[in-house]
C-alpha cells in the first residue's frame, strides 16, 4: 500500500488539475504575435504595414507577407479560439 501512495499519489494529484487549452486571451496573444511578425515582414521588405494597397500592383513581398498573416490568423482561430476552455 505504501508503494502505491509513493508512486501514484502525485499522478492522481496532477490528474485533478483542470487543463486550460485556449480561449479569448490565448487568441488575442496569438493574433498579437501574428501582427508583430507581419509588421517585421513588411519592414524587412522596406514597406510600412497598413500603407500598401492590396491590389495587383502591390509589391510581391507585401503579398507574401499578407498570405503569411492570413495563414497565421487562421491557425490562431483554429488552435486558440476554438479550443475548449474550462
Amino acid at each position: 500500500m505504501r508503494a502505491f501512495n509513493v508512486l501514484f499519489a502525485p499522478l492522481l494529484a496532477l490528474a485533478a488539475i483542470p487543463l486550460v487549452q485556449g480561449g479569448p486571451l490565448a487568441y488575442a496573444l496569438c493574433q498579437t504575435g501574428c501582427n508583430t511578425v507581419v509588421v517585421a515582414c513588411y519592414a524587412g521588405a522596406g514597406l510600412v504595414f497598413g500603407t500598401v494597397v492590396a491590389a495587383p500592383a502591390a509589391p510581391a513581398a507585401a503579398l507574401a507577407c499578407n498570405i503569411a498573416l492570413g495563414t497565421c490568423s487562421a491557425t490562431c482561430a483554429t488552435v486558440a479560439l476554438l479550443a475548449p476552455t474550462p
